[in-house]
């Protein structure tokens, strides 16, 4: 049987994720769909979560990255009345207790977990200790000390309820659980809660709306699936941008150095990796400046479209 020759693409796919696929499974069928050679994603969204999972293809997957501390949004059901040891609904309800408070007493616990707050993670989680994810421990019935995380919630609005369920729109800095919010929030309201449902609206400058589902990608040309693919800049858009002349850009592109006054002031005054064009527009990649007046290359294009 002859093999379909693997592509060499370059680009991001806005993914709108299914419910019950992991964000690695995910990531591999939008692989063959595309026939990519090398593709990655910008940070895992849990089995039974859905939304926006960005999708790198090629030279893209060298910024994924830093989409890992964008902000997030997701929109959730959060169950009142009700513990579960995983903290949503695929786990086991270990306690319940009757919600009897009203509207001002939900508005009231909100309001506390609105700005910075402190997070434990959870033991249903794919961090790590000594190599081991946290969750293969949790199903050992192993308890391991977790370190609290300092977060910011920048929106946490009640969009609307029925009966024993919340719905909230949620909008945090990286690293932050839902899962855990719900916990804390059940907790706080005196009756315990678990997310029931969970589904990402946003992340860094990428929005929903934009996504597309597996099963519309299936239909359509391959000519029509590439024209989807946003460019891999769009993977740093919020980083400032220095342009360079050709010659120069593309010596930073060879990972040497440049000299360039105006430049290397203007991207040492933000003090961040910078976003490096040439005159006709073409993304070289990211450099940084040193102490010496010299901009280097950071992250660079393996090679630049023209």
């Amino acid at each position: 049987m002859v093999k379909t020759p693997r592509r060499n693409l370059c680009g991001v796919l806005l993914l709108d994720k299914a419910f019950g696929l992991s964000s690695n499974s995910a990531l591999i069928k939008t692989k063959i769909l595309y026939q990519a050679q090398k593709a990655g994603h910008t940070g895992t969204l849990d089995p039974f979560a859905t939304g926006l999972l960005p999708i790198c293809f090629g030279e893209a997957t060298k910024f994924a990255g830093y989409m890992l501390n964008a902000t997030k949004a997701y929109d959730a059901s959060v169950r009142l009345g009700y513990t579960s040891n995983t903290g949503d609904a695929d786990g086991e309800v270990i306690a319940q207790q009757p919600f009897r408070g009203d509207a001002n007493d939900i508005e009231n616990v909100l309001q506390k977990f609105r700005g910075e707050i402190v997070q434990i993670p959870p033991m249903y989680s794919a961090l790590k200790h000594k190599g081991r994810p946290l969750y293969e421990m949790a199903r050992q019935g192993i308890e391991i000390e977790r370190q609290p995380r300092h977060l910011t919630i920048y929106e946490l609005t009640l969009l609307g309820r029925s009966d024993d369920e919340l719905y909230i729109r949620v909008v945090c800095s990286k690293g932050t659980y839902i899962r855990v919010l719900a916990q804390d929030i059940g907790a706080a309201l005196g009756c315990g809660g678990y997310v029931s449902a969970l589904r990402r609206s946003g992340t860094g400058g990428f929005n929903l709306s934009d996504a597309h589902t597996f099963e519309f990608l299936q239909t359509m040309s391959e000519a029509q699936r590439d024209s989807l693919l946003l460019p891999a800049d769009s993977l740093v858009q919020d980083l400032p941008a220095v342009v360079l002349p050709k010659s120069e850009a593309r010596l930073l592109g060879q990972g040497k150095w440049v000299r360039n006054v105006a430049a290397w002031e203007q991207i040492n005054k933000s003090s961040i990796k910078t976003k490096i064009y040439d005159e006709a527009g073409h993304f070289y990649g990211l450099a940084v400046s040193d102490i010496d007046g010299n901009i280097v290359a950071e992250r660079m294009m393996s090679a630049v479209a023209e």
